[in-house]
């Protein structure tokens, strides 16, 4: 075989300063009316209340309620359906610990599901294996962009009475089914933290069709309190979970952008694809035939001897920085589940679980570790372009030949 190339240094915009963000005069003129008004609590302000009233509009929903971060968006989905301590949420393994941290922190009982191995998508089946007399919703990830399919899991819930969340956190302007993602659930969570579609620094978005529902997270968001009521008591526990009006004008503004934001990124995702079609040993995570992935990262399935993490030594030599398995372990094998250290020495709310929600052993998982022990995921913005894709088909087809046996 002949001497393989190195790769050219790549130099990728980052979607942790501004090569990688879209922020324009937008931004800028939103904040300064914000100032300008002197008004930076939400309750008293517009641009909150214009930012959850724009997001509905782009949902189709009936409502949308912002909030200080994705997790507290989770948190207050979660407190405002009120479910009973005990009360058993099944979960994906493969996700942030922030959407999984506020089912504890209501009492309730994280089971995990798995995967399915090629995707790594929570699906009917596997959601259907830990169903138990005690479950009562189901959050449902849809990782980096790429949807779960919703029909049957929306058909399964539906005949056991669970509530479905839809994570929508990565997902912003995916389609399954040519339904937009957040909208085929009882609820959805968005998150705007820095490296999302789009972004305010911090900051989650809640949308639903339920106007109980809506109500009850606005009011669990400022701590119980009704700021439109009349009169009103903190007759609940709740905490203060308020987005700023601050962060509601970036965010306004980042909204804007959402649709063009997505279209180059699938753009740039879809030329990247068919440029490394044919190299063996490396593949996109696949796409059911009826969703459209909205590509918050881009994942690849790596088979080659050594797996994601010897790809991605050889993209590091091409300056490309990449997550080998994204996760180094999924979330029921971190020390908060492992050691069920919550509040204090009590272990609760794992003492209102039964043995089998907290039976974590590796033979429950198999598409979970086989999904993780060959994903590459790349970074992936609204910056990156054609030459992009081109410089990372490059790296890529140099970083497969080398672990090929190139000399």
């Amino acid at each position: 075989m002949g001497k393989v190339e190195d790769a050219p240094n790549v130099r990728l915009p980052s979607d942790q300063d501004l090569s990688g963000r879209s922020f324009g005069e937008l931004e800028v003129n939103y904040l300064n009316e914000v100032l300008a008004s002197g008004t930076l609590f939400a309750p008293k302000g517009q641009f909150v209340k214009r930012l959850e009233r724009d997001f509905a509009s782009y949902l189709g929903l009936e409502n949308v309620v912002a909030c200080s971060s994705g997790t507290g968006a989770i948190h207050s989905v979660l407190a405002a359906c009120d479910f009973e301590p005990g009360s058993e949420v099944i979960t994906s393994g493969i996700t942030d610990m922030g959407a999984v941290a506020p089912i504890l922190y209501q009492g309730l009982i994280p089971v995990f599901a798995d995967v399915d191995a090629e995707s790594g998508l929570l699906t009917a089946g596997s959601i259907s294996e830990r169903l138990s007399p005690r479950t009562r919703a189901i959050i449902v990830t849809h990782l980096f962009g790429n949807p779960c399919e919703m029909p049957p899991i929306i058909d399964l819930a539906r005949a056991h009475g669970l509530f479905v969340l839809e994570d929508c956190a990565q997902a912003y302007g995916a389609t399954s089914h040519g339904r937009l993602t957040g909208t085929m659930g009882d609820a959805a969570v968005f998150s705007l933290q820095q490296g999302k579609h789009i972004t305010a620094g911090e900051g989650g978005l809640v949308a639903t069709n339920q106007r109980s529902l809506a109500d009850r997270v606005r009011r669990f968001i400022n701590k119980a309190w009704d700021y439109d009521a009349p009169s009103s008591d903190h007759d609940f526990l709740a905490l203060n979970y308020r987005m700023s009006e601050l962060a509601g004008a970036v965010a306004l503004a980042q909204l804007s952008r959402l649709d063009e934001t997505v279209k180059q990124r699938v753009a740039t995702a879809g030329a990247l694809s068919e440029m490394i079609e044919g190299i063996e040993g490396i593949r996109p995570t696949p796409v059911s035939t009826d969703s459209e992935h909205s590509y918050w990262r881009y994942p690849l399935l790596v088979d080659l001897a050594g797996g994601p993490a010897a790809l991605a030594a050889t993209l590091r030599d091409a300056s490309v920085p990449s997550a080998p398995r994204y996760i180094k372990k999924p979330a029921f094998q971190c020390g908060v589940f492992v050691d069920q250290k919550t509040f204090g020495t009590s272990r609760y709310p794992f003492t209102l679980a039964s043995a089998e929600a907290l039976d974590y052993r590796v033979e429950r998982f198999p598409g979970t570790f086989r999904y993780l022990d060959r994903v590459l995921v790349l970074p992936w913005n609204e910056r990156f372009d054609q030459s992009t894709a081109e410089s990372l088909a490059s790296a890529l087809r140099g970083g497969v030949e080398k672990l090929r046996g190139g000399s």
